[in-house]
């Protein structure tokens, strides 16, 4: 098919991008290039350099590359960034959203959405169900969540199929160890610059980490299947000292964590249930944690 993946210059995008080329798909790359890097694009695919909040840029590459399916990973994607901007944030993840939307529409393209699953359920004490309560605790939650109901409600309006997948905490190769978000590649980014690794709070935190190679397929079996809102994780919940354990006994190296005082706000458990992911999608995580965290290691330290 032909596609275009928003956002297939950076971390999960360009995995998705690397499985569509690698099946035959005709691949456009639509990033504005703030985050994502030229080098993560498949040289099979094209890149376009544009801003999905551009609505000309948007309907230019649509009617260029008439696609039949958009996978949409472009994101303001940073929780904090959502309390300081929160106006950027919606620009980007509700307004880009919608352009993306009506220039699909136009094209008849089907949208497959990357949400967020720990960012709108809140706190959970068992793995959250699509159907537990929504309780965003930041301006980022409450637009991937309105993003959502956007899709929604061109599905009932429109009579479309788009489909959001609710990730949870993705880890991987390619994941900036820089960055402000992504625990798991922030410490393996530390262990391997012989730094030690910050802990914020008690590190009894909890998240269900699930690898990128398990996210890139459950987008693919999303495309196949009909339409839904599906939560993709493992269901396992796993503490941030669990975390940094398998971090140090994968690299082989030997530090001792700084704690730091908790952050404002941040959520002391996360985990989604995938079971609806599994019996509609027929879509279940295959990857062992220490062996995705093995992967992410040998990457940051190639």
């Amino acid at each position: 098919m032909r596609a275009i993946v928003t956002g297939g210059a950076g971390f999960i995008g360009s995995h998705v991008v690397e499985a569509l080329v690698a099946r035959g798909d005709e691949v456009l790359v639509l990033d504005d290039l703030s985050s994502g890097r030229r080098e993560n694009v498949s040289s099979a695919a094209e890149l376009v350099a544009g801003d999905i909040r551009d609505d000309v840029a948007v309907r230019e590459v649509f009617a260029r590359h008439r696609p039949e399916a958009c996978l949409h990973f472009a994101a303001q994607a940073d929780v904090r960034v959502s309390v300081a901007r929160p106006d950027f944030d919606c620009e980007v993840n509700v307004l880009g959203t919608v352009r993306l939307l009506e220039a699909a529409r136009e094209h008849r393209a089907r949208v497959v959405f990357a949400s967020t699953g720990g960012a709108l359920y809140g706190e959970c004490r068992e793995p959250a169900p699509e159907t537990a309560a929504r309780s965003p605790l930041a301006p980022y939650g409450a637009s991937k969540l309105a993003a959502e109901e956007y899709l929604a409600t061109y599905n009932r309006l429109h009579g479309t199929a788009h489909t959001s997948l609710r990730l949870g905490n993705v880890y991987g190769p390619r994941q900036d160890p820089h960055g402000e978000a992504g625990v798991v590649a922030i410490f393996l980014g530390k262990l391997a610059n012989d730094e030690p690794p910050r802990v914020f709070g008690d590190g009894t935190q909890e998240r269900d980490y699930v690898f990128v190679a398990d996210v890139v397929a459950a987008t693919l079996a999303a495309l196949e299947r009909p339409a839904g809102v599906f939560n993709v994780g493992t269901g396992t919940a796993t503490s941030v000292l669990y975390l940094l354990d398998t971090c140090l006994r994968v690299s082989g190296v030997q530090a001792e964590p700084v704690f730091e005082p908790p952050r404002l706000g941040e959520l002391q458990r996360s985990v989604l249930d995938p079971s609806l992911a599994e019996q509609e999608l027929g879509f279940r995580a295959q990857t062992p944690f220490e062996d995705g965290i093995a992967a992410t290691w040998e990457s940051i330290r190639a």
